[in-house]
């Protein structure tokens, strides 16, 4: 089976299409493969799909819901009945689990490579670990399960993902940072700033990249931007590390060059 969550939801066995289409089906089987592997309790399922306030019909109704998605599983595996698709989709002890290898769902695929590119990053090994942080950004195809209507625990674990690929997104321009790729950066942070306004680390990262590119004057002005943001929406000052930054650039510190900007 191959099941992609970093995008709209795709589910596929045997080269056909196991996508549930009805909404509620959808988030059962989301929430099965994004714990792929292991079993997700009844207590889960009913607090994704309803929240606090379940229907008296709730376990009856999830009984069904999991039958749909067998059905679909069966008719991928070639079999008329959904008794073979019950050895994908097992029943459990209190739950239901979607016995399928993690490593066919892209979030656990994306999870190693990031987990690699931070073991890279960490031991100085800078082109392995812009490459294994390319890979795994790669894998993203827009929102987490932007097709899913996300009740609790689905919601809980996007909004996990989306800071993950932020982290990792921030993790892979200081690689590229380390490795003097500061002009070919600054086009993506424009892209980033205007998109993250209040995003401290994405502003440090494109004022050093401006400044390593012999934009000082950018740079500084760029400072301001994020001030004059940070003040009008928040009623805050940029950080001590942003301001100790800007000081950084205005005496033209060499040691802007060896600077770690994210964490």
């Amino acid at each position: 089976m191959e099941v992609k969550l970093l995008g709209p939801l795709v589910a596929c066995q045997n080269g056909m299409s196991i996508t549930p289409i009805p909404r509620k089906p959808r988030q059962v089987f989301s929430l099965l493969a994004l714990h792929a592997g292991t079993v997700v309790t009844v207590s889960s399922f009913v607090e994704e799909l309803w929240g606090m306030h379940p229907p008296t019909s709730a376990l009856s109704t999830l009984q069904t819901y999991i039958l749909q998605v067998r059905r679909g599983i069966a008719a991928a595996l070639g079999a008329t009945r959904t008794d073979a698709a019950k050895n994908v989709l097992r029943t459990c002890y209190g739950g239901y689990l979607l016995d399928i290898d993690p490593g066919d769902v892209d979030v656990h695929r994306y999870e190693q490579l990031s987990a690699a590119g931070k073991h890279a990053f960490e031991a100085g090994q800078w082109e392995p670990a812009s490459a294994l942080f390319r890979e795994a950004l790669d894998i993203w195809r827009g929102e987490a399960l932007v097709d899913v209507h996300a009740g609790l625990r689905i919601g809980v674990e996007v909004a996990r993902l989306e800071e993950s690929r932020l982290g990792v997104l921030e993790a892979r321009i200081e690689t590229d940072l380390r490795l003097n790729r500061h002009v070919g950066l600054l086009a993506e942070l424009s892209a980033l700033t205007a998109r993250y306004p209040m995003h401290e680390n994405f502003w440090a990262q494109f004022m050093i990249a401006l400044h390593r590119s012999g934009r000082k004057s950018q740079a500084l002005e760029n400072f301001i931007k994020l001030r004059t943001t940070l003040v009008s929406e928040l009623g805050v000052e940029p950080s001590a590390r942003l301001q100790h930054l800007q000081q950084a650039i205005l005496r033209s510190d060499p040691k802007l060059d060896l600077v770690r900007i994210a964490g």
